[in-house]
């Protein structure tokens, strides 16, 4: 492992279980094994730290989605593999998903460019646009729209890592709450 993935690791681990004003970058480079100066050839700031590290945690699980979601012609299968891949990728990386968690109720968000915003959800987005298109989904703003699936990753998340469930118990609580999600979205 590099120094750069070292100190992305270490920003993880202490971000989530600190918080971010609870972290001080001199207690990354030490957990990391690096001096702090080196800590700054990668990152210029705090901030650049914070983001970065959102972005490729974001490119991580957008991998994972896209690898797991087989081109379907059903919008709702395909809908279906990527809420599915995103929750069971959760599952299986919740230190991961707890700081996408933790970016999306912060003001970091809104210092996250556009564009790598825009690009990371343009899969999502293209395949509602499609639904919509088709008749399949609501018409409604296709943003509006991602935005209830991912309040819906998130919630679900929360309960099925919450109540501690069987592997079983976790597919047949997801695979129900997506039928719910599905009865909301057509």
């Amino acid at each position: 492992m590099n120094k750069k993935e070292l100190i992305l690791n270490s920003a993880l681990k202490l971000f989530v279980d600190n918080g971010f004003h609870g972290t001080a970058t001199s207690k990354i480079a030490q957990e990391a094994g690096v001096a702090n100066g080196t800590l700054f050839q990668y990152f210029k700031t705090k901030d650049d730290l914070v983001i970065a590290l959102y972005i490729s945690i974001k490119d991580e699980l957008n991998e994972y989605i896209s690898a797991n979601t087989i081109n379907k012609d059903n919008i709702k299968e395909s809908i279906k593999l990527q809420v599915l891949s995103s929750l069971f990728w959760a599952i299986d990386n919740q230190n991961k998903f707890q700081y996408i968690q933790q970016i999306h109720t912060s003001p970091y968000i809104g210092q996250i460019e556009k564009e790598i915003i825009d690009k990371q959800a343009e899969p999502h987005l293209t395949l509602l646009k499609n639904g919509i298109g088709q008749g399949v989904i609501k018409n409604l703003p296709v943003e509006l729209l991602n935005s209830l699936i991912t309040s819906q990753v998130f919630g679900l998340y929360q309960f099925v890592t919450s109540n501690k469930l069987s592997k079983s118990k976790q597919k047949e609580t997801i695979e129900t709450t997506f039928e719910m999600l599905w009865d909301m979205i057509t």
